[in-house]
């Protein structure tokens, strides 16, 4: 977001002013617009790709319904080629086939030239719907033909005489009611295309065993004199091809005109051809059939009329005026929270207000983090505060010191001798150590704190840190111990490690009672060094266990220096041992001690800042 700076008057710092307004373009809710509208045009499309879809569906239902339409023509006109020797009666069929789809039906020969039709002939189209032949079928309209394709109602010589079919079923009722009496009362007689009987079901083992012992299965061995002649002529005209290609030397074809050869299929076409040759006089010749719209098209159209797509038109834009409404409801309600988080963040620094969270989302969450980030500002601006308290205060008593050391001076009322110089040393130097410790926070702070890590000995470190501290703690009646379990490989600056465990041994023989002890130890603990100093003092409270790291934080309320220290030594401790990449812990009890633990990488790494 940008900002307007204000002109600043001379010496004054620049004061910057956050835009109240967002520029539209920026504008959350211009942009949440934008996306919607997008999302809604999407949807349009497709709600337009899916109505395309279903007028999809739509259009092939309709055309699977018209290839049914077509294949029962097809077939009704098969079977009307396969009875008939032609297609001089073929109109009223047509015509009723006509009303029954809603078609125009014609049928011309194979030259074009009109047979018939459902209505006036107009021009046809360039290629015809299906070639009518009953002893060449389409298989793709008729799929239940023979492999031969010759329609099974074409039966041509073998259309039996009304008194053999009564012979037949005179033959075939003794058998057949053996066959109910042995408990199949649905079997019954059915007449093929040429007028011979035979039993149905005929479908399971028992059946067919039933079928046998009553005599059934004999029924397919007595031939009629018509079948006897038809098939004479067949299977002259079948040997006649057997001869001609050198398959065999005679076949013998019987009413299921199937080949029991070992050259079958070449044996099979014989018979095929032969069939063909023999059925042709009593079938209509081969004839293109065109089913076209009563307009003379090939396939029916669907046409979009002006009010349809209106309606269309209608839909998709209220479609899109409802999601522009809804867009704009909730892009308000959404907007409304961050504008009073905005409103919340232009206020005065001193003004730490807080934003309702009502909501469990984005927003919700962004509220959430605002109104933490409000608290630890606020909690840091008490820091600060008390910082700059804590750090006059500390400041003030030497300062105070020495003023008036040297106002007595000046006045003639003290003497400058040797007293009156330690003195002002001894303040200068407790001012000096104040200052220090401030510097290498605020170099911890900035992250400016260097460090010059070698390879050291934690027995040499803390057998350093105890010579330097032997005399504090002598002069305390403190016994000031260490150990080390071994000698464990460390990579630290050595002098920075050395102030850390030197102000923990210094804050544990200051609050160490007479007749105490203070114990540093150094053990490696996997992949970690472990430094721990423990006192056995006064111990702190679990109340103040949480802060004895915060800076100034004493835990004489009345800050009194009996005890020494400027409260920074515990603070500087855990900034230099993060900088080491380590941490600093403490456990405490009351009345029995203290004890502080610092962990450093055991393994060599970088270290420093």
């Amino acid at each position: 977001m940008r900002a307007e700076t204000e002109p600043r008057k001379a010496g004054a710092r620049p004061k910057t002013r956050v835009r109240a307004k967002v520029p539209l373009h920026r504008s959350l809710l211009v942009r949440l617009l934008g996306a919607s509208v997008a999302i809604a045009v999407c949807a349009v499309a497709a709600t337009a790709w899916l109505a395309a879809r279903t007028a999809t569906s739509a259009i092939q239902q309709e055309q699977g319904q018209v290839l049914s339409d077509d294949a029962d023509i097809y077939d009704t006109l098969v079977g009307y080629a396969a009875v008939h020797r032609d297609w001089s009666g073929v109109r009223p069929t047509l015509r009723r086939l006509a009303e029954h789809s809603g078609r125009r039906i014609t049928l011309t020969t194979e030259d074009r030239k009109p047979i018939a039709s459902s209505g006036s002939v107009t021009t046809l189209p360039v290629r015809a719907s299906a070639v009518v032949d009953p002893l060449r079928t389409d298989p793709a309209l008729l799929p239940a033909t023979e492999a031969n394709r010759i329609d099974p109602r074409a039966v041509g010589p073998y259309r039996l005489t009304a008194a053999d079919r009564q012979h037949l079923r005179d033959l075939a009722a003794k058998p057949l009611e053996c066959v109910r009496g042995a408990g199949y009362p649905t079997v019954k007689l059915t007449e093929g295309p040429d007028g011979r009987p035979s039993y149905t079901p005929a479908d399971n083992a028992k059946l067919q065993a039933a079928y046998d012992s009553c005599g059934l299965s004999n029924l397919s061995d007595n031939l009629t004199a018509t079948e006897v002649t038809a098939l004479t002529r067949l299977n002259t005209l079948a040997n006649e091809c057997v001869k001609r290609g050198n398959l065999g030397d005679y076949v013998k074809v019987g009413l299921d005109f199937t080949a029991h050869d070992d050259n079958v299929q070449a044996v099979q076409n014989c018979i095929d051809t032969a069939r063909r040759d023999q059925l042709a006089p009593y079938v209509a010749s081969a004839a293109l059939l065109f089913v076209t719209t009563p307009a003379g098209r090939t396939a029916p159209g669907i046409d979009l009329s002006a009010e349809n797509t209106a309606r269309i038109a209608g839909v998709a834009a209220l479609v899109l005026l409802v999601t522009v409404a809804v867009t704009i409801t909730v892009g308000t309600r959404l907007v409304r929270p961050l504008r009073a988080l905005a409103y919340a963040a232009r206020r005065p620094a001193g003004e730490h207000l807080r934003v309702p969270v009502t909501t469990n989302d984005e927003i919700g969450y962004l509220a959430a983090a605002f109104n933490d980030l409000s608290e630890r500002r606020e909690r840091m601006e008490d820091q600060r505060k008390a910082m700059v308290s804590d750090v006059a205060h500390e400041l003030r008593t030497p300062l105070s010191s020495i003023r008036s050391w040297l106002e007595a001076a000046q006045d003639g009322v003290a003497v400058s001798d040797d007293a009156f110089v330690a003195s002002l040393l001894e303040e200068a130097l407790l001012l000096q150590r104040v200052v220090d410790d401030l510097q290498d926070l605020a170099e911890a702070d900035a992250g400016q704190l260097r460090l010059h890590p070698e390879p050291i000995s934690p027995r040499d470190l803390l057998g350093h840190v105890v010579a330097v501290h032997r005399s504090s703690a002598e002069a305390a009646g403190v016994a000031l111990t260490a150990r080390t379990e071994g000698d464990p490989p460390l990579y630290a600056d050595p002098v920075r490690l050395r102030q850390a465990v030197g102000n923990l041994v210094s804050n544990a023989v200051r609050h160490t009672p007479s007749g105490g002890n203070v114990t540093l130890t150094c053990h490696r603990a996997g992949d970690e060094v472990v430094i721990e100093v423990a006192d056995t003092g006064s111990g702190i409270s679990e109340d103040d266990l949480p802060r004895v790291f915060d800076r100034f934080w004493r835990a004489e309320k009345s800050r009194s220096r009996r005890t020494g220290g400027s409260g920074l030594g515990l603070a500087i401790v855990r900034q230099l041992t993060e900088a080491h990449g380590g941490t600093v812990s403490v456990t405490s009890t009351l009345g029995v001690g203290t004890a502080f633990t610092i962990r450093l990488p055991g393994q060599t790494g970088n270290v420093g800042g």
